[in-house]
């Protein structure tokens, strides 16, 4: 019977090194003897602390008085003399503290479920009630995102190895003994799974693990690509929305707890465009908001073009302090119009920004010596934008088929099957070769190949946001060239003296690395990365090639290289990851009120 379905034990398997292991550890560094912790956590067989609370009788917090108790009275029968500083509560949160994801093993089980098994993160655990709860509570939600299902012991009243929890898991996986494989660091647990018929892996190294996982499930989990990073669901997501005055708002997704990071996408997008980078960020410890900006989706879409001019987003972008919810400083992220938006705020409303990042779009200040209309005629792979310009024009070509429309402007950087064109603008060939008569997408097939980057549910639901906004919202971004410069002119001698990210992109034709040379003459603390081998859809680029070796500007600072081959999504997560590792503290902030 082939198998399909695998249990991951979190402590010693996906987190940390167990339990058991970090008490000897602990023993070892306050000089007990040994199994002295271990022996106070057991003591009373089915009713002792650990049992309790595995089973979710007592909280965490009983469990540490539990034990705090039983160590001096195990110590004093015993004449050993425990350290002034003792605390068990203590010797729990440096457990948390030390313990580490184990990468390898979570990437095997994102292989794993994406080669259609059933995965399952199976631990016995406790109620967590302590100072440390947030903690476990990021850590539960991550596993949330990663695995089809997790089942702790305390939510259902019995724990590993009782039989019992091994039927509820396999009842809720909908899988028989012989189709599953159980992960576990203790053999006591692994004995009654292979006596139900499971196959069982005792952890002990890492690439032993991934060996017998690999010839049990028969899915290659060693020396392969790295997968595509964890993508979120629009229907298992936090949506709100942001009113920004009677009758219009703004509709966002948001996820994680932490630092605040806004991210703002660019045309034609939705906040989809994130669906890499929202869960790996939320990850990382940070509370991510995406938003759907002015004109698309669920965001209103206002008639007046005026509206959709920079001064006037940013001016509500100040003002609602990003979502509405009194957040007054955030990491900024943005790409294509977004990350027009991000360099404004980081220029006009320095004070809401704690640090500003750009995919694609350079910063450069505004020249008072050319009108930017003009600017615009004289480079060729800007028409586009001024086919873009007359109200009605590229809405009538643009919405008459969403799906053809999409299918054709967001495409992979390298050729895709069906569309033999030469590779332009933002990995799509429409906007960046010579206008024809007719409009912008002439030429290209009536029903076109599905995009390797956008697909399936995910273009459904990019259809479904424009034909809910139409493209009038988005277009009208492109009709406010004037007044945006005009409104630049006004800080073109400013600097932007914050922390501040330019990823470039080595095939993005009208946004190429060689735009953003010399960002560092007005953003002294700018640093670099650069994929080589993307177009401009950058956070969804998923053909894997040779990750770029930093910076293309010689003597300037860029990622470290990789030796692997990941797909852009994970390229663009750990630049800005390493990127975000790197900011300095936030200051102390002063009590301005005792309201």
């Amino acid at each position: 019977m082939a198998r399909r379905a695998v249990l991951f034990d979190l402590g010693g398997v996906l987190f940390g090194s167990g339990l058991q292991h970090f008490l000897r550890s602990c023993e070892r560094d306050c000089a007990l003897p040994s199994n002295f912790l271990r022996n106070v956590l057991f003591a009373g067989g089915s009713n002792s602390p650990y049992v309790k609370a595995m089973r979710g009788q007592i909280t965490l917090s009983q469990l540490f008085l539990e034990m705090e108790e039983g160590c001096r009275q195990h110590a004093s029968a015993s004449g050993i003399t425990l350290p002034p500083t003792f605390s068990v509560s203590r010797i729990f949160e440096e457990m948390a503290a030390k313990g580490t994801i184990n990468s390898p093993l979570l990437q095997a089980a994102k292989v794993l479920r994406r080669n259609g098994f059933k995965t399952c993160v199976l631990t016995n655990n406790w109620v967590d009630d302590s100072a440390g709860r947030l903690f476990t509570a990021t850590l539960m939600n991550m596993l949330h995102r990663h695995f089809d299902l997790v089942i702790e012991s305390c939510r259902l009243g019995v724990q590993k190895p009782d039989p019992q929890i091994y039927t509820y898991t396999l009842d809720a996986l909908q899988a028989k003994p012989q189709e599953a494989i159980l992960l576990d660091d203790l053999g006591e647990n692994l004995k009654p799974a292979q006596e139900m018929g499971m196959a069982t892996v005792l952890v002990r190294d890492t690439d032993t693990v991934l060996k017998e996982l690999e010839q049990l499930s028969g899915v290659q989990l060693l020396d392969q690509e790295e997968p595509l990073p964890t993508t979120c669901d629009p229907s298992n997501i936090t949506h709100g929305y942001v009113p920004i005055r009677p009758g219009v708002q703004l509709h966002f997704v948001e996820m994680g707890q932490g630092p605040v990071i806004c991210l703002c996408h660019g045309f034609p997008e939705t906040w989809l465009s994130w669906r890499y980078q929202i869960p790996a960020l939320a990850d990382a410890g940070f509370r991510v908001i995406a938003l759907e900006m002015k004109g698309y989706g669920e965001s209103t879409a206002p008639p007046d073009i005026k509206e959709y001019s920079q001064e006037q987003i940013c001016k509500v972008r100040s003002c609602r302090g990003r979502t509405g919810a009194g957040i007054p400083q955030a990491v900024l992220v943005g790409h294509d119009w977004g990350g027009m938006v991000v360099w404004n705020m980081a220029l006009f409303y320095p004070e809401r920004v704690r640090a500003v990042a750009s995919l694609n779009t350079p910063y450069r200040p505004a020249d008072p010596t050319v009108d930017v209309m003009e600017k615009m005629k004289a480079i060729p792979t800007l028409q586009y934008q001024l086919y873009f310009q007359e109200p009605g024009v590229a809405e009538a070509e643009l919405e008459k088929d969403i799906g053809r429309t999409l299918k054709v402007l967001i495409r992979s950087t390298h050729r895709e099957v069906g569309l033999e064109l030469s590779v332009g603008l933002r990995g799509f060939t429409a906007c960046a070769v010579p206008l024809v008569a007719g409009g912008l997408l002439v030429g290209f097939p009536e029903d076109p190949p599905a995009s390797q980057i956008l697909h399936g549910p995910e273009l459904q639901y990019y259809i479904q946001r424009f034909q809910k906004s139409g493209f009038s919202g988005p277009l009208n971004w492109y009709r406010n060239m004037q007044p945006n410069w005009l409104w630049a002119l006004s800080a073109k001698d400013r600097k932007i003296m914050m922390p501040a990210l330019m990823v470039t992109t080595g095939k993005d034709v009208v946004l190429p690395p060689s735009r953003s040379k010399g960002m560092e003459q007005w953003i002294p603390q700018l640093r670099r990365g650069h994929i080589e081998e993307c177009g401009h859809w950058t956070q969804m680029e998923r053909y894997s090639a040779q990750r770029g070796s930093g910076s293309p500007f010689p003597g300037v600072p860029g990622p470290t290289p990789a030796l692997c081959r990941p797909p852009r999504p994970v390229a663009v997560n750990r630049i800005l990851l390493e990127w975000l590792e790197g900011l300095p503290p936030d200051p102390p902030i002063g009590r301005i009120s005792r309201l």
